[in-house]
């Protein structure tokens, strides 16, 4: 296991390396720059003043190389929308509230969406699996900014139960979470139930049955352990996007997190917030299949025999 774990973070420097120079490459190679909206009130004197202090003056392969130097020492460069303030300065100052907000989410999706779609699986074709998979779809349809200003016109404008906006205590948080967590509770309800239908299907939970085992002990030992499978392989992918903001529920909720940088950096062609925050984005993924991975040791014998 050692050894595995090994080998995947070594892939993963060379995953990381490669795109560094995609991203590279392509964020240069989109017409604009930095200060193309206001290149009409900078002299040509300025711009070359402004290309030489970021080092944009220099030939692609030489600005790389001084990049990727930097990020050995740890250094992914100033943000240049935001010149007093390094990259990794305005990450760890805004991903604590969107990873706050992320957990949140998650706690929420995981804790209504697996019940929910478990109840469906075992409720197969009754009006509990069916309004279950309406609310699903209802769910999985319906973008996060719909919900945000529905919630804001209902709870905070016409009930004033919550603030329209913020993030000062728990009375801010539950709109936003209640939101942001639709599309993952759909998610997570729809293919819950279809890894629990799968496994019930199995020739051994029949088996298990026609042993004269409770309903409970075939779902717990049997359906459950063999429908955490494919359920973790879905899931996995869903925990990086849900803690790396929205954009949509950050701006509507009035949030000063991360999630708006991901927009905002592009239109700016802000180049070091750019591929910090997709460096961010691949090494989340990468450790979230890694240890999607190694669960899978846990869950299926077979995986730990091979």
């Amino acid at each position: 296991m050692i050894r595995y774990i090994f080998v995947r973070l070594v892939g993963l420097v060379l995953v990381l390396l490669v795109l560094s120079m995609i991203t590279f490459w392509l964020m240069h190679g989109v017409p604009g720059g930095p200060w193309a909206y206001g290149q009409q009130l900078l002299s040509d004197q300025q711009l070359a003043a402004l290309k030489a202090r970021y080092g944009l003056d220099k030939p692609m392969w030489e600005q790389y190389l001084i990049w990727l130097g930097g990020v050995v020492r740890l250094d992914f460069g100033m943000s240049f929308k935001h010149p007093d303030e390094s990259v990794l300065g305005l990450i760890a100052r805004t991903w604590p509230t969107t990873l706050h907000l992320g957990l949140m989410t998650l706690t929420v999706a995981f804790g209504i969406g697996v019940p929910l779609g478990i109840l469906s699986a075992i409720r197969q074709n009754t009006w509990v699996d069916y309004l279950a998979t309406l609310m699903s779809v209802f769910g999985f349809v319906t973008p996060h900014f719909v919900w945000g200003i529905l919630f804001i016109l209902t709870f905070a404008l016409w009930l004033k139960l919550t603030p329209t906006g913020g993030w000062e205590g728990p009375q801010y948080w539950i709109l936003p979470v209640l939101a942001y967590a639709f599309a993952p509770i759909a998610t997570i309800a729809r293919y819950t139930r279809a890894a629990m239908v799968e496994a019930l299907r199995a020739d051994y939970v029949r088996t298990a049955r026609a042993k004269g085992l409770s309903e409970r002990s075939v779902l717990s030992r049997h359906v459950m352990r063999n429908a955490m499978i494919p359920m973790v392989t879905v899931f996995g992918p869903l925990i990086p996007d849900l803690i790396t903001g929205s954009i949509f529920i950050e701006s509507i909720f009035r949030i000063p997190g991360l999630g708006s940088y991901w927009v905002t950096s592009t239109f700016d062609r802000d180049y070091p917030m750019i591929i910090g925050l997709v460096i961010l984005w691949a090494v989340l993924i990468a450790i979230t299949y890694l240890i999607t991975d190694i669960l899978y040791v846990f869950l299926d014998p077979r995986v730990r025999i091979g």
